[in-house]
């Protein structure tokens, strides 16, 4: 391995990797605070499975049957994190990254399309079905936070595998509502380092689909919203508290249960010993239009808020007054197009059309209305009115005037007389 000229020190992360990996794989020395002890104990794993740095990872194809299993299976996951893994892919469209969500497994449910140029790799490594965790893959974010349940970073030489060190990724695990890990949330780039903090990122999108998890998950429950800034309540850093009908806490989001100093969902717990509420008081908090000032039993004020029972399916709710009701808007009345009159007249007029037109209240419904006009059956040229209009064109009326299609009526039709009639 090519290492710089001897020093004091190692300037550059990519150096101090290289030392790890010499002192780890070569001398099988530990290499303690060079590298994370989280990619240590990666290594370890991978070797104690079998694995060798220099070979090169298997990528199996994936069967249309293995895909449709396999989005069957995370069906409530995608439902959860189909809003934040959407925004990440707008988020992140100029920056080359390429955003993966798997399963409890480690098994791709959903990516991202990679943009800027980016390699054909991440796009092999986003197939939905493809297995990331460590047998197959080795030392990477999502396969280490699979393993151990933990938000970690893995950056260029610090991958187990030889040709996987151009790649950097951030990943962080979804837990459910009882604290299991249900999937992993993974950010990858290739080529280069990150321009901005990627895990910061994962995290915020992990929380929003923790908590639109525990929504879909807690069906029927009363949903409490609490967090020590009233201003933090509908967004992906408040507390969310899943409350049963018995009185008991069903799940409880990482942000809630650092609020209540639990180290973790704890369900199973009475409510009233946690948020010192009972049912009661919790069902008051429903008429509420603003979040109420609430002091917890460990001395900690915040601001509570509930959203009722969600439907399934339904997801977050983004208005913080659950207890404003909304207007009902009504629909108006479909138009209605007027009905064509039925022509009285037997024959077409050809001197009489225009100006009769010019009268008729309703000259656009139809051609049979002009007709009608034409013979004062529409009431707005009277008997009085023909008789006035040849004689100022010095002609006689037909009564019975010959029958021509309407395209030569208008053709031939004689230039309007001036009417008398308003």
């Amino acid at each position: 391995m090519n290492l710089p000229a001897p020093g004091p020190f190692f300037n550059t992360p990519a150096q101090r990797t290289a030392l790890a990996r010499e002192r780890f794989f070569e001398q099988g020395q530990r290499p303690t605070g060079i590298v994370g002890e989280a990619v240590i104990q990666s290594w370890t794993r991978c070797l104690a499975a079998g694995l060798a740095p220099q070979q090169r990872p298997e990528f199996e194809p994936v069967s249309r049957a293995r895909m449709k299993a396999v989005l069957e299976r995370g069906h409530t996951l995608l439902q959860a994190a189909a809003p934040e893994v959407d925004q990440l892919e707008t988020l992140l469209a100029g920056t080359g990254c390429k955003t993966v969500l798997t399963d409890r497994e480690g098994v791709v449910v959903r990516s991202t399309p990679a943009g800027g140029g980016a390699g054909e790799l991440l796009d092999t490594l986003g197939r939905v079905g493809v297995y990331l965790g460590e047998p197959n893959f080795g030392s990477t974010a999502p396969g280490i936070s699979v393993s151990v349940a933990q938000d970690c970073t893995v950056s260029g030489g610090e991958h187990f595998f030889g040709v996987l060190q151009h790649l950097y990724c951030a990943a962080a695990p979804v837990r459910d509502r009882e604290g299991r890990v249900a999937g992993v949330l993974d950010v990858s780039v290739d080529g280069a380092p990150f321009g901005f903090d990627a895990l910061a990122v994962v995290r915020m999108a992990v929380a929003g689909i923790e908590n639109r998890l525990l929504a879909v998950q807690s069906a029927g429950d009363l949903l409490l919203r609490f967090q020590a800034s009233p201003a933090l309540l509908g967004t992906p850093l408040e507390g969310l508290a899943a409350v049963a009908a018995d009185g008991r806490v069903a799940g409880l989001n990482a942000a809630g249960a650092r609020l209540l100093a639990q180290p973790g969902a704890s369900p199973g717990s009475d409510v009233e010993a946690l948020f010192g509420l009972d049912l009661n008081a919790l069902q008051r908090l429903l008429g509420a239009r603003q979040p109420r000032p609430h002091r917890l039993p460990n001395g900690c004020s915040c601001g509570c808020a509930l959203l009722g029972r969600p439907s399934p399916g339904a997801g977050m709710v983004a208005s913080t007054a659950p207890g404003r009701r909304r207007r009902s808007r009504r629909r108006p009345p479909p138009l209605r197009r007027p009905a064509p009159c039925a022509p009285r007249a037997t024959s077409w007029c050809t001197t009489r059309c225009s100006a009769a037109m010019a009268t008729c209240p309703r000259r656009r419904a139809c051609w049979a209305c002009r007709a009608a006009c034409c013979t004062g059956d529409c009431g707005a040229a009277p008997a009085a009115w023909r008789a006035d209009a040849d004689a100022a064109r010095g002609r006689r009326a037909n009564p019975f005037p010959a029958r021509r299609p309407a395209r030569m009526a208008r053709r031939h039709a004689a230039p309007a007389a001036p009417s008398r009639f308003p």
